[in-house]
Parts: C-alpha cells; sequence; structure tokens
C-alpha cells in the first residue's frame, strides 16, 4: 500500500515538464551553392562556405527532449534509447559523409546549417514521440561560434 507522502511525491512529479538533453557528434563535408548561378555570384554570396572541392564541419548535435517524468522508471525518456535513435537516424547517414551527396534526408536541399537542423528534427521527431516523450529542440553546432537552434 502506498503512503500519502509517497502519493503526493509522485503526483508533484508527474505534474512537471523535465528537459534532458544528449549531445552526439558527426564530421561531414558540404557546400553551399546554387547550380543556377555562376561560381562567382556562389562566392559572393557563401564565401568559403562555396568553395567548389567542398569543406567541412566538427558538428555537435544536440537533442532535447521532454516529458514529465515516469513514476516507474524516474525517466523522462531513456537516454540509452535516445542515444539509439539519434545514432540509427542521423549519425550513421551523416559522419563522414558528404552531406550534399550521401544524405539522402538533405538531397535537394541546401546544406546550410539551418536546413540541416529542421532535417533532423524532421527525421527525429517521430520516432522520439513513439518512445512517449516529445522532442522540444535540435541545436545544431558547425563551429565553436556559429550555432542553430531549431523548436519545430
Amino acid at each position: 500500500m502506498l503512503n500519502a507522502r509517497y502519493l503526493r511525491t509522485l503526483i508533484l512529479i508527474m505534474s512537471k515538464l523535465v528537459y534532458i538533453t544528449r549531445r552526439e557528434r558527426f564530421s561531414a563535408a558540404h557546400k553551399l551553392s546554387r547550380e543556377e548561378w555562376s561560381e562567382e555570384k556562389n562566392e559572393a554570396v557563401f564565401g568559403k562556405c562555396a568553395n567548389p572541392n567542398w569543406h567541412g564541419h566538427n558538428y555537435q548535435l544536440f537533442v532535447t527532449v521532454k516529458s514529465e517524468v515516469s513514476p516507474e522508471t524516474g525517466f523522462v525518456m531513456d537516454l540509452k534509447i535516445l542515444g539509439e535513435i539519434i545514432k540509427d537516424k542521423i549519425i550513421t547517414h551523416t559522419d563522414h559523409k558528404n552531406l550534399n551527396l550521401d544524405t539522402g534526408f538533405m538531397k535537394g536541399i541546401m546544406t546550410s546549417t539551418e536546413n540541416i537542423c529542421i532535417a533532423i528534427w524532421d527525421e527525429l521527431e517521430p520516432n522520439i514521440a513513439s518512445n512517449g516523450a516529445t522532442l522540444h529542440c535540435v541545436k545544431l553546432q558547425e563551429t565553436e561560434n556559429n550555432y542553430v537552434e531549431y523548436y519545430g
């Protein structure tokens, strides 16, 4: 039989959203350019990111999910499962790949950090939802000075 103090604690825990974040990393090449533009215009707009021979980054990906804490496990979501989803849906398709050429979910999409971040959200969201949490934020850090956050 549950005592009153334990029940109050369960009610408090269950009525509060908690956010957890998992960090993963991947290294990938890409190029920013529009085929219909000249090389000069691409360079003027995208700078060194339009290098005809590509360039790369060591990306850091932060995936934040939210939910009430499970009274059974004490988890928002099992971080091992979250890590497996990220690796399966994102890392295996991006790490040591060319985002423009090798990554199916980026086909036909300009590989700006903004667009990569949105595409990552779209890949992750249904898998996280089916595991009882809500995707809150995808943060993609391209350099130590630049990152994008997307909240769906």
